[in-house]
């Protein structure tokens, strides 16, 4: 047994990540090493060992897209430390700490009115979770036990968890072997893709049709405003999010946004239901919330539906994490907020789009590449083909940037203090990946 306080060698630390280590969305044991980072500050990761060699690699993923003020920051380090020297965590279960009441106020202020009732989750899909519930619990505290299913686009992804699993694509998602065991939900079909594009009418007559038709059965609707994400990294009109808050007041059911990916300025507005100008229900965020530094995420929800759950049989929304409302993560949280407002996010967005624009174009002529797109601080290359993940990687690595390609996507999601030159090298990389995926 190694000594746990011994230096170890790269090889002993992979040969260890072999036997014991099961990575994300990877077979056990795996089939290729990963990449070890032993530190990272601005948006650079350093290795223990060069890969391809590189020793130090530009993050073009933003850690999987929540690290916005890239690593080793002075000021969330510094949040950090203060809330160590005064506590890491205590249960939020009749307990509270101004950390926890800061953030849900900061976020009850800057996410569209009116939202005004914050859950503290653990992670993106536990908040996905925890609004399906509210919106199960919202329906049987009125007396309408039947309205339990809940309608989607296809090419959605809101995470890996059993409720949000179910409202994840069916057919091309990830989570087909779970067909027949999960809910059955209510799938239409994509929304056309085009984030200019405005709203085609035969597929609003479709939105439309499909909340009537259901709606007796239908607790919600959930969808990621303007950006599918995970499911395709597609963009659509903001105008659809419009029609679906029309037909849920019709038709009475709630409204969810997931805005776990997009929130926090990545498409250009500080949450992506500013483009359609209105408000869902429920929303969803997380990930950039702690700037990356600790997992935590939150469900926000309107007076309405805090008061028809308390009217219920069980007046109390009926889930309670151990680490909820974690005070070093919501300090960090309050610390990373606080820097994004206080900085032109904005204009940091706006430049890295259009630097992604200008250093992608010549992908959308490369063989094999069906679609280059960018929107925000997202930019993604489509191929026509499934992306040879193992070729894409090194290639991107070679250049001296860390992407991870997935499905027939190569795609870019960087942190916001990235300078002109390292979006250049991005698109460099992300053109690389594509010559060879």
């Amino acid at each position: 047994m190694p000594d746990p306080d011994a230096k170890l060698s790269a090889d002993e630390l992979l040969a260890l990540d072999r036997e014991h280590v099961w990575h994300p969305y990877g077979p056990m044991p795996g089939r290729q090493d990963p990449l070890i980072v032993e530190s990272a500050s601005g948006v650079r990761l350093r290795l223990a060992e060069p890969a391809w060699g590189r020793r130090e690699l530009v993050d073009g993923m933003a850690s999987w897209w929540s690290a916005l003020h890239g690593y080793n920051h002075p000021v969330l380090n510094a949040a950090a430390r203060e809330q160590l020297d005064r506590m890491s965590h205590v249960m939020f279960g009749g307990l509270t700490h101004e950390p926890g009441v800061l953030l849900a106020k900061r976020l009850v202020d800057i996410t569209p009115q009116p939202l005004e009732h914050v859950f503290l989750a653990d992670s993106g899909s536990v908040s996905v979770e925890v609004a399906i519930k509210m919106c199960l619990q919202y329906w049987r505290s009125l007396g309408r036990p039947a309205k339990r299913r809940l309608l989607t686009w296809r090419g959605g992804y809101h995470g890996d968890t059993w409720h949000p699993m179910s409202v994840c694509d069916p057919d091309g998602g990830m989570h087909g072997i779970w067909a027949g065991a999960l809910p059955r939900q209510v799938f239409v079909n994509r929304p056309p893709a085009g984030f200019d594009a405005e709203p085609d009418e035969e597929y609003a007559l479709h939105l439309r049709e499909s909340i009537a038709r259901h709606a007796d059965e239908l607790a919600a609707v959930i969808v990621e405003p303007v950006v599918q994400n995970a499911g395709g990294m597609r963009f659509h009109a903001p105008g659809y999010l419009r029609i679906l808050r029309e037909a849920c007041d019709e038709h009475g059911v709630l409204l969810v946004f997931d805005e776990i990916a997009t929130g926090f300025g990545r498409t250009g507005t500080l949450f992506a239901a500013e483009h359609a100008g209105v408000t869902p229900d429920i929303m969803c965020v997380g990930k950039a919330m702690t700037g990356g530094y600790l997992t935590m995420a939150a469900t926000l929800c309107t007076p309405r539906v805090a008061a028809g759950i308390s009217r219920g049989e069980t007046p109390v929304l009926a889930h309670g994490p151990t680490f909820m409302g974690n005070p070093l993560a919501a300090a960090v949280a309050n610390a990373s907020i606080g820097l994004l407002l206080a900085g032109d996010w904005a204009g940091d967005v706006a430049r890295i789009s259009a630097g992604l624009r200008a250093g992608l174009a010549e992908a959308a002529g490369l063989p094999g590449v069906r679609d280059v797109r960018v929107l925000g601080a997202i930019g993604v290359i489509q191929l026509d083909h499934p992306a040879d993940m193992a070729a894409a990687t090194r290639a991107a690595v070679g250049t001296g940037v860390w992407l991870r390609p997935f499905g027939d996507l190569v795609y870019t999601m960087p942190p916001y203090i990235t300078d002109d030159d390292d979006i250049a090298l991005i698109c460099a990389a992300a053109s690389a990946a594509a010559r060879v995926a």
